[in-house]
C-alpha cells in the first residue's frame, strides 16, 4: 500500500489543517515460538501495514471481528506497545522510537478508556485517589485544588461529590466506566483511545455513555479513536470508519457512505449481521460470513478474506489486494474495484 494513500487530500478533510494523528504503515508482530538457539520461528502479525489519519475534533471508528487487531492497533498508537515498524506522528512528531522519558508529555495528551472499568481501576484506591493520580503525575494542582478538580470531573460525568470517597466495588458497571472516563480526562488530554468502552455495559447504559462522550468531545475539543463491535453505535458516534480484517484495514470511508455503499465483501457481511428490530423481517442469510477463518500465523498468499468471500476469483489466491481510493474519501482493498 502506498504510504500516503490514506493521507491524500488530508489538508481538505475537516479542519483544513494537518491531522492531529497520522499512522503510517504500522506493524505489530508477536513472537510465539523460538528455536533452541533463540531464533524466531513463528510470528503472529497482529497488525500488518496499517495507515490512517485522524483530524483534530474528529472521531475515527475502528470495527471488525474479535482478534482482527483493533485493540492492538489502538494500544500501539498510544504506545502501550512497542511497535515492530511504522510511524505514529502526533502533530507531526514521530512517537514510534521514543523512550518513556521522551513520551511523558505525550502521555498527558493521549489517554485511554478501556473495555472493563473494574480491571482498569485499582480496587484498593477510592475514587478521589483514582482521579487525583493523573493530577499528581502531571502537576499543576495543589492538594486542596485537586479535590475541587475531582468533584468537578465527577459532576461532569454524571456522578455526585459523595461518590469521591467510595471504592470501585461499590459502583455498578456503568458508574465505574464513568469514573474511568473522568480519570481519562483529568490531565486535560487532546486525544482519547476508546477501546470498546461500552461493550461490557447494559444496552440501556451504552447510549448514555456514548452521548456523554459526544458531549465531552464538544466541550473539551477531544479527538477519539473509537473501537467497538457494535456497528450501529460506531455509525452514531464516528465521522469516519476503518474496517479491519486479519491485521489489515480492508475499507475506510466516511460513516454514512460506509453504511449505505459498503465496498468490501467483509464490510457487507458485518452490516448484514446487524440485528433487525422487527421479528417479521428475516435477516439476509446469503450475506452472512461462511467458510473457515484462516490462521493468523500462516503467511498466506493472496487475499486473506478469499476463503470466506462469495466473490473470490483465481486472482484473489495469487495477489493480495491493496487499499485504493474508489471514491472521494472512500478506500477499499478488493480486486472487485480494480
Amino acid at each position: 500500500m502506498s504510504d500516503n494513500s490514506l493521507l491524500e487530500g488530508r489538508g481538505q478533510a475537516r479542519t483544513g489543517k494537518t491531522p492531529l494523528l497520522e499512522v503510517r504503515r504500522l506493524a505489530k508482530h508477536f513472537t510465539i515460538e523460538k528455536s533452541l538457539f533463540g531464533r524466531t520461528t513463528k510470528v503472529l502479525k497482529a497488525v500488518d501495514d496499517v495507515s490512517f489519519h485522524i483530524h483534530r475534533g474528529e472521531t475515527f471508528g475502528l470495527v471488525g471481528e474479535s482478534g482482527c487487531g483493533k485493540s492492538t492497533t489502538g494500544r500501539s498508537v498510544i504506545r502501550l506497545f512497542d511497535i515492530t515498524s511504522g510511524e505514529i506522528c502526533y502533530e507531526g512528531i514521530d512517537l514510534a522510537g521514543m523512550n518513556e522519558r521522551q513520551l511523558k508529555p505525550y502521555r498527558q495528551k493521549m489517554q485511554a478508556i478501556f473495555q472493563d472499568p473494574y480491571s482498569s481501576l485499582n480496587p484498593g484506591m477510592n475514587v478521589m485517589e483514582l482521579i487525583s493520580e493523573p493530577l499528581e503525575i502531571y502537576g499543576g494542582y495543589s492538594r486542596s485544588n485537586r479535590r475541587d478538580r475531582v468533584i468537578e470531573l465527577l459532576e461532569r460525568v454524571g456522578l455526585k461529590r459523595e461518590h469521591a470517597d467510595r471504592y470501585p466495588h461499590e459502583f455498578s458497571g456503568g458508574q465505574r466506566q464513568r469514573i474511568s472516563i473522568a480519570r481519562s480526562i483529568a490531565s486535560g488530554p487532546e486525544f482519547v483511545l476508546c477501546d470498546e468502552p461500552i461493550s461490557a455495559l447494559d444496552v440501556s447504559v451504552q447510549a448514555q455513555v456514548v452521548n456523554m462522550l459526544e458531549d465531552l468531545q464538544q466541550e473539551l475539543g477531544l479527538t477519539y479513536l473509537f473501537i467497538a463491535h457494535d456497528l450501529s453505535m460506531v455509525r452514531h458516534i464516528s465521522n469516519r470508519i476503518g474496517v479491519m480484517y486479519m491485521g489489515k484495514l480492508v475499507e475506510v470511508s466516511f460513516s454514512e457512505e460506509l453504511y449505505t455503499h459498503p465496498a468490501h465483501p467483509y464490510t457487507e457481511a458485518l452490516l448484514a449481521a446487524i440485528p433487525i428490530p422487527d421479528p417479521k423481517v428475516l435477516m439476509p442469510t446469503d450475506r452472512l460470513l461462511q467458510g473457515e477463518l484462516p490462521s493468523p500465523i500462516d503467511a498466506a498468499i493472496g487475499c486473506k478474506f478469499r476463503s470466506r468471500c462469495p466473490y473470490a476469483s483465481r486472482r484473489c489466491g495469487e495477489e493480495e489486494p491493496v487499499l485504493k481510493r474508489i471514491a472521494p474519501g472512500h478506500y477499499a482493498a478488493c480486486h472487485l474495484h480494480e
